[in-house]
């Protein structure tokens, strides 16, 4: 389709748009679509490779001018034929049965990440498309036009066999699809014509128009507009498509089209195209440890669901896929099994929403025979142990994920000692999340949103190093940084051992003020405890702010400057090690005079969380060690004291009365000198 043709379409579009607004209602036969907007349906006969088998008839009657024949002998085409047989699916017995929230959606109230709304008409008859939901978020006008609620409406359909639910996605669907003509043939970032939702749209209305192929509910001259509509569809995913996540899902879409409907004249084309662009891109934004470069494990999972589809879509069509992308697929899916919590959960970390990553990850260990990533995902109940771990390293990513071993009470952390990412990046280096014993304790604030009311009040906060478990200094948090590298952090970085965990790294930009550095220290030892070391180079007086955020769900106390849990069960002590005059502040759910003490487990849900912030004075560099000491209950009597410090660390001893006493060694900046002794007393 050139630019030229669609610019042509448009105008004798337009007129038939003009002529038929009022009625489109009314419009269901192949008689009436091919009246009422017959240069639409000749678009869609010029888009077909009339050469494909089975559509000698629709051929011979486009030759004689006969667009109605035409069109008619092509839905025969389909209803007779082998296309997407996976697709295809048989009618349920008819009943009065009915769903609640599937009938929300016949009311035109849809749920978009978690706000609910309802879609007004337009004079016209149509729904507003363009409307941005009660928050007046253009989140929620994009998401609405992915179609997910007619796809929910769908599988409504098929568990009650209730006619009332084909019904709506017929209307809707001509509804929707009348209303977006014409085709504008740009890039645009508008609801209804940018990439994430055209992609998404192919890939659902495949579903439906296979699936209700042999319905009597969805009419013909629905089926007709979205064979029309498909092509244009893919002609945006083809030519107007982005880069890093949104191209993995427009390209996959494009390819959805391409073997879905392998009778227009560029299906073939565009299926090369999509093997060669999404190969291309997978080698720009995949880092050779599997981490894709936003560093953001939610998106993560976006990019690597859509990679993962293309090569499902390519074995589908007995096309090969190159080594190269199968390997990269292999090692995407072994990072999300190796950083995934406890409970199954995702990390909860830059623009992230906190779900399940169970059945994703047992998908994935079956796919590439991988028994140990199931063992990580299901505690142990099924697959086989891992011979390595329990904790490891992303060296291009710069996660550690430290682990005492993979039942559902483990203790596990993620530390960040990574670039910025790519893309939905938080100005949060360094920061920590804790867990332990079935419980979330230290929290990354989450994203809260991206536009609209809950984004304007929130969204600096959660993008802020406010919003995490670093360091603010004189007040100001950290600036952007490098987004990708071109090599992965050195051993020097990091350490794993049976006995201990160790890393490290340094930031320098902050907002405003020049000439300090804040480098931190992790240490975790095995099955005991987590060591922080704070150190702060600076040529002059500062404030010094260290931030702790609780999960919500987390029962806080402040005794002799210690933070402690005082949950049933899952518990975590904060202790700081030296007394440097440290006030305390415990902050939740502050809106003024900045926003403080909130946490958003997903989009657009959010709810106060404390906040312990300890601040000092420094005159000159400075070093601060804590000791984070997880309990299932009562926490043990553990004492711990500084040794020495030097230029290149601090050397400390924690004495436990149960257990013994350990001696450590954590340096500031150099994996081969952290050590630790133990002695059981």
């Amino acid at each position: 389709m050139s630019v030229k043709s669609i610019l042509l379409f448009a105008v004798g579009l337009s007129l038939s748009l003009a002529l038929h607004a009022q009625h489109w209602q009314k419009i269901h036969t192949v008689k009436d679509i091919c009246e009422a907007y017959p240069a639409y349906m000749q678009a869609l006969l010029d888009e077909l490779n009339l050469n494909y088998a089975g559509l000698e008839k629709v051929k011979e009657a486009n030759e004689k001018g006969d667009v109605e024949k035409a069109c008619t002998e092509l839905l025969l085409f389909y209803k007779n034929g082998h296309t997407a047989q996976f697709l295809r699916r048989e009618q349920p017995a008819i009943t009065n049965k009915t769903e609640a929230l599937a009938d929300t959606v016949l009311n035109n109230v849809f749920v978009i990440q978690n706000v609910r709304g309802q879609v007004p008409y337009g004079v016209d008859g149509h729904r507003d498309w363009y409307y941005k939901g009660p928050n007046n978020d253009w989140e929620w006008a994009w998401l609405s036009n992915r179609h997910s609620q007619i796809s929910s409406v769908l599988t409504t359909y098929f568990e009650t066999g209730n006619p009332k639910y084909a019904e709506y996605i017929d209307l809707f669907l001509r509804d929707f699809i009348i209303k977006s003509m014409p085709y504008p043939g740009v890039k645009s970032s508008n609801s209804i014509w940018r990439g994430l939702e055209v992609a998404a749209r192919i890939k659902i209305w495949s579903r439906i128009f296979y699936g209700l192929l042999n319905s009597e509910y969805l009419s013909p001259s629905t089926q007709l507009l979205m064979l029309a509509s498909l092509p244009e569809h893919a002609h945006y995913n083809r030519y107007f498509h982005a880069q890093n996540n949104w191209l993995t899902m427009e390209i996959s879409a494009l390819a959805t089209f391409a073997t879905n409907f392998p009778e227009f004249k560029n299906s073939a084309e565009w299926l090369d195209y999509s093997i060669e662009t999404m190969t291309e891109s997978m080698r720009g934004q995949v880092y050779p440890d599997g981490a894709q470069t936003e560093l953001t494990v939610h998106y993560h999972n976006v990019a690597l669901k859509n990679f993962e589809l293309l090569k499902i879509i390519c074995d589908r069509a007995n096309k090969p896929m190159p080594e190269f992308y199968t390997n990269t697929l292999k090692n995407m899916y072994s990072y999300t099994a190796h950083v995934v919590r406890p409970d199954g959960c995702r990390v909860l970390n830059n623009d992230g929403d906190c779900g399940s990553d169970l059945e994703f990850i047992i998908s994935g260990a079956k796919m590439f025979d991988q028994p140990d990533w199931e063992y990580i995902a299901t505690n142990g109940k099924t697959g086989t142990k891992p011979a390595d771990g329990p904790s490891y390293f992303y060296p291009w990513a710069g996660h550690l994920v430290s682990r005492s071993d993979f039942d559902k009470n483990a203790h596990w952390s993620f530390f960040d000692v990574g670039p910025w990412g790519s893309g939905h990046q938080h100005n949060d280096k360094l920061h920590i999340s804790i867990s332990a014993f079935g419980r979330d304790l230290l929290v990354d604030a989450g994203r809260f949103a991206y536009t609209g009311e809950v984004a304007e009040k929130f969204r600096p906060y959660a993008k802020g190093t406010q919003g995490h478990n670093s360091v603010l200094i004189d007040g100001k948090g950290q600036m952007p940084d490098v987004g990708v590298v071109d090599e992965p952090l050195t051993e020097i970085h990091y350490k794993i051992t049976s006995e201990f965990d160790y890393a490290w790294n340094s930031f320098d930009k902050y907002f405003d003020i020049e000439d300090v550095k804040h480098t931190r220290s992790m240490m975790y030892v095995r099955d005991e405890f987590w060591i922080v070391v704070d150190k702060i180079d600076t040529d002059k007086p500062r404030k010094i702010e260290t931030l702790w955020h609780w999960h919500p769900r987390c029962a806080v106390e402040v005794e002799n400057g210690i933070v402690s849990t005082k949950n049933e069960t899952g518990n975590l002590k904060v202790i700081p090690l030296e007394t440097k005059d440290w006030q305390i502040t415990e902050i939740e759910g502050q809106e003024e005079p900045d926003i403080q003490g909130w946490y958003s487990v997903e989009y657009n849900k959010y709810e106060p969380n404390l906040a312990t912030i300890y601040s000092t004075q420094i005159q000159a560099d400075e070093s601060f060690v804590w000791v984070l000491l997880p309990s299932e209950k009562e926490a043990p009597e553990v004492n711990a004291s500084i040794l020495s410090k030097n230029a290149d660390g601090v050397t400390l001893e924690v004495v436990s009365k149960e257990k013994g006493k350990w001696r450590i060694e954590i340096p500031y900046a150099n994996s081969a000198k952290a050590k630790l002794e133990f002695k059981n007393e």
